[in-house]
Parts: C-alpha cells; sequence; structure tokens
C-alpha cells in the first residue's frame, strides 16, 4: 500500500509539470527530483512540439522543483543548449566571440529578450547613420558652388586677364 503523503505528492508532479511528467513514466526516468541531463533529452526528444508548447514545459519542470524546495534541473547548460539547438536565436553581432559561444548557455527567455532588444538597437543604430549620412550630403550640396558661381567667378576672371 503507498503511502498517501507520496501519492499526493505524484497528483501534485503531474499537475504541475504534466508533459514531462508523463515523458518520465514512458521513459522510466524519475520526474522528480530531474536531472539537467534528463531535462535536456526531454527538450531534445520533444522538440517537435515547438518552442510555444515546448517552453512553458520546461518553465512547469523549473516551477515544480522549486516549489518543493529542490534545485532546478532547468538551469544550466545542459537545458539551455538544447533548448538553443530547436530556437536557433543567433548571438548579438556586436558581442564579441566568447560571450557569444556562452549564449547558448543561457535561458531561452533571456535570450528572447536580448535578440530583441539587439534588433531594436540595431535599427536605431541604422537610421541614426542614414540619418547622419543624409544630413552630410545636404550640407555638401549646400557648401559646394553652383554652376552660375563657377561661371560667373570664370568670367570675372577672364576679364580681368584683359
Amino acid at each position: 500500500m503507498t503511502h498517501p503523503l507520496l501519492t499526493a505528492l505524484a497528483q501534485a508532479r503531474r499537475r504541475d509539470a504534466p508533459m514531462f511528467v508523463k515523458w518520465c513514466e514512458l521513459g522510466g526516468v524519475p520526474a522528480c527530483p530531474a536531472t539537467p541531463a534528463s531535462v535536456a533529452r526531454f527538450v531534445t526528444e520533444c522538440a517537435a512540439l515547438g518552442m510555444d508548447r515546448l517552453w512553458p514545459a520546461v518553465k512547469d519542470i523549473s516551477r515544480m522543483h522549486v516549489s518543493l524546495g529542490l534545485a532546478d534541473p532547468t538551469l544550466g547548460a545542459a537545458a539551455a543548449s538544447a533548448m538553443s539547438a530547436i530556437a536557433a536565436i543567433p548571438p548579438p553581432r556586436s558581442w564579441p566571440g566568447p560571450l557569444k559561444q556562452r549564449f547558448d548557455e543561457l535561458p531561452y527567455d533571456i535570450k528572447v529578450h536580448l535578440a530583441a532588444h539587439e534588433a531594436q538597437r540595431e535599427r536605431a543604430l541604422r537610421r541614426a547613420q542614414n540619418e547622419a549620412a543624409s544630413a552630410r550630403q545636404k550640407l555638401t550640396a549646400l557648401e559646394a558652388p553652383t554652376k552660375d558661381e563657377k561661371t560667373n567667378g570664370n568670367e570675372a576672371a577672364a576679364h580681368g586677364k584683359d
């Protein structure tokens, strides 16, 4: 006979992270406490679900562990790298090489935020560069002598020589 507390805990796990718990039951892997490797494998094997369904499932795994006072197996390189392989969010172009390599280790939600922020920054930078180029062209056009000024200057120089 199973202890009622263990039954209640198992029900809570199913409620808190149903997709992961079901996957663990099918694979014979403990759902709680889960290992970072099992979370990474879950993410990899369920990649066909897409990030819209997979990311909430990963957050459920995290909440389930944190609510029980356990270490969060979704944090760290194993799960982050598995999510990165699916999400395919490129690191910011402005980041130096070593930081670009570390970008894949960041949690998915942080990468989404950074990528959006970086795209906005790039657009603002391009817009400012285009405005500066346009202003330079206008200034150059204003500073350049017109044809009439050039012609009048040449005629005056020619009359002065006579």
